[in-house]
């Protein structure tokens, strides 16, 4: 499958990149600045800004579907990439949001706890800013926001772990937790089957 990936130099980004290239997939990393992506079999990298549409034409003539893994003014950047991907007859997308948004009970999301850290509420709230202009969009675009446990950190490929939707998963012991390389599986997986369109899903143990 041909993927265009945003976003392949961050540490989630890397993760996803290496998933996809170790199941033969044929991705096109769009980076500012291409310097920062070393060479390697399958992968293509071009310079591009996802905050300019017009930029990325190129980089998505012919893609079969993208991923995006950002930060930053997240809610600018899904609309921008979303027009994007509906210009060029992109259908499949998946975005990688976070765990703020999702609920521990109803009506309640992980970010009004008040025990959530100060210093992530800011990006927090973007990712759920994000997930709203997902809802509201009107692009012809199967997006899919998946989302995290509330801990994601490099830790062992398992390749078992559960599928949610708006409710954070928890294992036994009421913690919440997802390795990136386990995260990076349930993405592409997402990608290759085409489920949960205009849905958010999320990743844990």
């Amino acid at each position: 499958m041909k993927i265009v990936l945003f976003g392949a130099t961050g540490n989630i980004g890397q993760v996803i990149l290496d998933e996809a290239l170790s199941r033969g997939h044929e991705v096109t990393a769009v980076a500012r600045d291409p310097s920062r992506i070393a060479a390697r079999g399958g992968l293509r990298v071009v310079k591009g800004d996802v905050n300019d549409p017009a930029s990325l034409a190129s980089a998505l003539a012919g893609a079969e579907a993208a991923i995006a893994s950002l930060s930053g003014d997240t809610r600018s950047q899904a609309q921008s990439l979303l027009s994007a991907l509906d210009s060029a007859g992109v259908r499949r997308f998946v975005w990688v949001g976070g765990a703020g948004g999702l609920e521990t009970a109803p009506g309640v999301r992980v970010i009004d706890d008040p025990a959530f850290p100060e210093a992530w509420k800011g990006i927090a709230q973007a990712q759920i800013a994000a997930y709203e202009a997902f809802r509201a969009s009107k692009a012809n675009v199967d997006w899919t926001y998946a989302s995290p446990s509330k801990l994601i950190a490099p830790g062992e490929r398992k390749g078992v772990f559960r599928v949610g939707g708006d409710q954070v998963l928890q294992d036994a012991n009421g913690e919440s937790f997802i390795s990136t390389a386990d995260f990076a599986i349930g993405v592409l997986d997402r990608v290759e089957k085409g489920d949960a369109p205009r849905k958010r899903v999320t990743f844990g143990y």
